[in-house]
């Protein structure tokens, strides 16, 4: 009876909302009809199938699984059509992985064009079970139609950095099953470690399997300290074959990544004659890029080539996927074979070398009936003719890619690397940076405007990536992995016309108590608040929001924890007083979710207008030109906060009019300072002041002192200063020297709050 009154209870909500109804399902099906009356599923029921369609079987046997796991019952096959499960292929559902899921009084009907779409409707049909099965499972009637909007539904593990075991990879798999996800990219090599046995080189399980150590805490953290410890491992063929055999059975195809021809040093210190220096190797212990990358020689080309031919016979997949990302093109400059190749082809430069070499590659598989799929950096010197795009760089690799006619597969940072932070609590798990929260995942779509409708026919679908510099244990995989690759999967198989995130929302509470029981890990934010002050008009107001969009957001100014009957935060009322603001959703009186704090401190310029002369990098304008005159300091560790102001290769310049004329006596400033990160503070700042905000006559400069702390403060000290506008320049750290990370490219320069005394 309980379970009966949950499912009651959700179609209730179906019938009040029949546009978008509320069934605990992710991906949302297509179309969603409810009916009259409910079937009952117990130990009697059973499964109606073509018994010698293997494929078929596969969807069936993975239910009974299921079933057996959940409930404590497995059900056999049999031939009345009441109380029973029936799985029939069917023309009448035209599109290739579609389903048709029907539940009636008398039976449960899943119909689909191909195997595909039965196990596609046995997942659905999961989902519609009690998040404690029983027994005797009552399932409310229901017509559901549905059907993938994206052909290609990705995610990415990477095991070159953190070796994760084979049970570990199953369960990967298994969740990206449970949501629709048909792709299976698994990165296999990489600088600090070769995943995957190759039997004509044994040196690569050898030494190219292990690392000596791995680094802890932040690539960019200085000094860098090491654990000490050996970490590495492999897949022997049989295991490699045991899972893909895994994926297939869940209609999962495995693309394998042999990264060439960078990220190559774990290969190269295996066999040093297929790079480009003299110098023994070790296999990489820091993060990051490594200039040491396989040379072009005829040494590298049978090697590859020979590791490819054992690829292809452990993944029957279509595609292999060469990498081609992050190729530096040093060594290649000074290497004689390099340089030879360039003369001998008649090149261009190293880039057209890059091209030359993946184009090789690519001639080599498709001469054994595979397509090569690369990261976007493939596009630099010439696209190979067959070659699949995957877009990391933002999107702008895939839209030249889909104009040239070429299929495109998007995964740009912004939006599909689940590496980066999910939450900016102080509290959060260290990540390579960045901000990607769930309601920004959720809001992507992989078809970009740029596209006429003949070029987006070239846009296959999307992929989460997972890289794991900062993810050693699978606890923590599924922590940033979950609920983001879900949203994303929504995103490929719902398309955009279905997508709502308030509703996504309502059913992943569902999803987030199904992963609680199973003691699978995630990360929820749905209720953690994130709090701005705002500079409106002539004034300072505060913003408070969550992810759920749903309780009420209350507030403390004197740092203690708000109570239910602590103020409501009002958008619209302007604040005067300094203080630690305390943020806090309630529901039913309760709090959830965490607290979000802000420390604020009035000055004559908070709350001011400001106009900028320089426009931020858009990832790092989110608080916009007030974020920097609202009262309230950056985070000392990151510079995605929205309170930073970030500016690629530019000097920032702004204008602060504090509404009346005032005796200047002091301004500070802080910059952040992380060259690992191409972040540099500036080399000087000049500030003048006027009456009129035209006529700045006077003016004050200072250098800025950069030393190795991350916060560089600047405190200057104002001489006869007067005037109602004052005018701050600072000069951009200009071009990132030799030997540091981005080397040759300008730096980054991000400005924190403006306070003038």
């Amino acid at each position: 009876m309980k379970h009966l009154l949950v499912y009651l209870f959700l179609f209730l909500s179906v019938f009040t909302n029949a546009q978008s109804p509320t069934l605990p399902i992710i991906p949302i099906p297509q179309k969603i009809t409810p009916k009259v009356g409910q079937f009952e599923l117990n130990a009697q029921t059973t499964l109606r199938f073509d018994l010698n369609n293997e494929q078929i079987a596969l969807a069936s046997n993975y239910f009974n699984q299921w079933l057996s796991k959940h409930a404590g019952y497995s059900l056999s096959t049999g031939k009345q059509n009441k109380n029973a499960i029936l799985l029939e292929l069917t023309p009448g559902v035209s599109q290739a992985e579609g389903y048709r899921l029907q539940i009636t009084g008398d039976q449960i009907k899943i119909q689909a064009w191909q195997p595909a779409g039965l196990f596609y409707g046995i997942q659905t049909l999961i989902q519609l079970f009690p998040i404690q099965a029983a027994a005797v499972t009552k399932l409310a009637a229901v017509d559901i139609e549905d059907h993938p909007a994206f052909a290609y539904r990705g995610a990415m593990l990477d095991v070159g950095r953190y070796f994760f075991p084979v049970e570990q990879v199953k369960a990967f798999i298994d969740m990206l099953a449970r949501y629709k996800i048909n792709r299976f990219h698994w990165h296999l090599t990489e600088d600090q470690g070769w995943r995957i046995e190759i039997k004509k080189y044994p040196k690569l399980q050898e030494v190219s399997a292990w690392r000596k150590e791995s680094i802890v805490g932040h690539y960019n953290s200085t000094p860098r300290k090491f654990d000490g410890q050996k970490h590495g491992g492999y897949y022997t063929q049989e295991e490699v074959k045991d899972i893909v055999e895994y994926a297939r059975k869940r209609f999962i195809t495995v693309i394998p990544e042999i990264e060439m021809p960078g990220h190559a040093q774990a290969a190269i210190a295996a066999y040093p004659e297929l790079g480009c220096l003299d110098t023994k190797l070790e296999v990489g212990t820091v993060w990051g890029v490594s200039k040491n990358v396989f040379c072009p020689n005829e040494a590298t080309f049978t090697f590859l080539e020979n590791v490819l031919t054992e690829v292809m016979a452990l993944f029957p997949s279509p595609y292999i996927h060469i990498g081609g990302d992050e190729c530096p093109k040093d060594q290649w400059k000074t290497n004689a074979t390099a340089q030879a190749i360039i003369k001998r082809e008649k090149l261009k430069d190293e880039h057209e070398l890059q091209s030359y070499f993946i184009r090789r590659m690519e001639k080599f598989l498709n001469q054994h009936g595979r397509q090569i799929i690369g990261w976007d950096e493939i596009l630099e010197g010439g696209l190979a003719p067959n070659a699949t795009v995957m877009s990391w760089r933002g999107t702008e690799g895939g839209i030249e890619a889909a104009k040239q006619g070429h299929d495109v597969i998007m995964t740009p940072t912004s939006y599909c690397y689940l590496d980066y932070y999910q939450s900016l609590h102080a509290d959060e798990p260290l990540a390579i940076g960045g901000f990607l929260p769930l309601e920004k995942v959720y809001s992507y779509n992989p078809i970009p405007t740029e596209l006429n409708a003949e070029q987006a026919k070239h846009i296959l679908g999307a992929q989460a990536n997972l890289w794991t510099e900062y993810i050693s244990t699978e606890s923590k995989l599924q922590y940033m992995f979950s609920p983001r690759a879900q949203a994303l999967a929504e995103t490929t198989w719902s398309g955009e016309s279905r997508k709502n995130f308030p509703d996504f929302v309502q059913r992943l509470t569902v999803h987030l108590q199904r992963w609680k029981k199973e003691g699978y890990n995630f990360g929820n934010h749905l209720y953690d608040v994130k709090a701005q002050a705002k500079v409106a008009g002539n004034g300072v107001k505060l913003d408070a929001s969550n992810p759920a969009q749903q309780g009420t957001i209350r507030y403390s100014n004197n740092g203690s924890n708000p109570t239910a009957s602590s103020p409501v935060v009002d958008a619209t009322q302007a604040i005067t007083q300094s203080g630690k603001y305390v943020f806090q959703t309630f529901q039913d009186g309760q709090p959830i979710g965490r607290s979000a704090s802000l420390e604020l401190s009035f000055h004559k310029a908070a709350g001011k207008k400001i106009t900028l002369n320089s426009e931020p990098a858009k990832q790092y304008s989110a608080g916009g030109p007030g974020s920097i005159i609202n009262g309230v300091f950056g985070s000392d560790q990151r510079f995605n906060d929205a309170e930073w102001l970030g500016f690629s290769g530019k000097d920032f310049s702004a204008v602060i009019d504090l509404g009346k004329s005032n005796s200047l006596k002091q301004l500070k400033l802080r910059f952040f300072n992380n060259p690992g990160q191409w972040v540099y503070a500036p080399k000087d700042v000049k500030v003048s002041w006027s009456n009129d905000g035209i006529n700045f006559g006077k003016s004050q400069s200072s250098q800025v002192n950069a030393g190795t702390d991350k916060i560089v403060p600047l405190n200057l000290a104002l001489k006869n200063a007067k005037g109602r506008y004052l005018k701050l320049e600072v000069s951009n750290y200009g071009e990132i020297p030799a030997g540091a990370p981005g080397a040759g490219s300008k730096a980054w320069l991000f400005v924190d709050e403006i306070v003038i005394e």
